[in-house]
């Protein structure tokens, strides 16, 4: 059987440094780390952007609060980021890597790819989670 994996790119208008940054940042993370359909409540994040360090993400919604999870397994500043992805979507042992290209000094190529998802729903589901998630950092650091 095949192993499901998804894979969402896009272009941001922010130096390489910053995006990458956004990602270890807990007020960044809580802007942009949110539920596809909104939310009246702030997301609520906890990590340790070490290698082997672990992170908390709670993202709230009307009827649920839906917790997300993971473990650094790799931070090559400004380039790359790979942790576990635990959430009740996906499997134990998913990994989502993140890596990060200079498009020029003010635009940076975002190519997230996520591996092992429960189901074909469920990727689609992630699918649509992580375009959502990278449109809310694209607006997070225009604002910032």
């Amino acid at each position: 059987m095949k192993e499901l994996e998804l894979t969402v790119s896009r272009k941001i208008a922010a130096p390489r440094e910053t995006v990458f940054n956004a990602w270890l940042s807990p007020a960044m993370l809580a802007k942009f780390m949110a539920p596809p359909f909104g939310s009246s409540q702030p997301t609520k994040v906890r990590n340790d952007p070490v290698k082997g360090g672990r992170f908390s993400i709670v993202m709230v919604t009307p009827e649920k609060e839906i917790p997300h999870a993971g473990t650094y397994l790799e931070i090559d500043p400004h380039s790359r980021l790979s942790f576990t992805w635990e959430s009740p979507y996906s499997l134990d042992d998913s990994v989502v890597t993140i890596d990060l290209a200079e498009v020029d000094a003010g635009t940076t190529e975002i190519t997230l790819k996520q591996v092992k998802f429960k189901s074909e729903e469920a990727r689609e589901g992630h699918e649509k989670g992580w375009s959502a998630i990278l449109d809310l950092l694209e607006t997070s650091l225009a604002a910032a």
